[in-house]
């Protein structure tokens, strides 16, 4: 298996944050497909918003690259599901949301957090580094409520209506499994090359200035939204 090299992949990585900035905005096709859909249509578009998820994803990513086994991904993987399933349910249901771009803005900040903390960003400060399982559920409850403000911001009547939100959430998690699948195996595959620390280090620092990059795209986007 070949890599990029360090620098190859950071300018590779970056070119595709403006295509991320927009990859999973609420769309009129998505309320249309929801109005006509039923049920099936909740599953549909809650596992293409996960997969199209940037934030998510690069999130999870950081999480992996730091683990060593598959039953640490797993626990892990477990934990933040398990908050963000709160949250997403939970908020949608009570009617409890935020400015979308604000929450997007602190999601943002996992990901910078992540590739932070796989840098020994607190250990070069000499400080030590939060409880990474905390944090993950920590996270996987804004993670979460991100979501729940998507689908709050669709029109999805009263009708039926803890069924489309645990069908969403259903969607989601599938969603989740289908994007995790290629990020584990790209990732344990990696750590057999030679070529993995400079592979690490790479993807690590894009996580931070991924993070860097979205959270000012969505402050930018709240205070241009009022």
């Amino acid at each position: 298996m070949k890599f990029l090299n360090s620098k190859q992949t950071i300018s590779l990585l970056l070119f595709c944050v403006p295509v991320l900035a927009f990859a999973h905005d609420v769309t009129n096709a998505d309320q249309e497909l929801l109005r006509n859909g039923g049920l099936w249509a909740y599953i549909q578009v809650g596992a293409t918003h996960m997969l199209t998820g940037y934030d998510h994803l690069l999130f999870l990513a950081g999480v992996i690259f730091y683990l060593q086994n598959f039953k640490d991904i797993l626990k892990f993987i477990t934990v933040f599901t398990i908050g963000h399933c709160i949250t997403l349910i939970g908020a949608t249901y009570l009617g409890i949301t935020a400015n979308e771009h604000l929450v997007d803005a602190i999601i943002a900040l996992s990901v910078l957090y992540k590739g932070f903390e796989n840098l020994s960003g607190f250990e070069k400060l000499k400080l030590k580094s939060p409880n990474l399982l905390l944090m993950v559920g920590l996270f996987g409850l804004i993670h979460g409520f991100g979501l729940s403000t998507r689908l709050q911001s669709f029109d999805i009547g009263q009708e039926q209506f803890l069924a489309k939100i645990l069908c969403f959430n259903l969607g989601v998690e599938a969603g989740q499994v289908l994007a995790l699948i290629p990020i584990v195996f790209i990732i344990t595959l990696s750590r057999k090359h030679k070529q993995f620390p400079a592979f690490y280090k790479a993807v690590n620092w894009y996580l931070v200035l991924a993070g860097i990059g979205l959270f000012v795209y969505q402050i930018y986007g709240y205070f241009n939204a009022h």
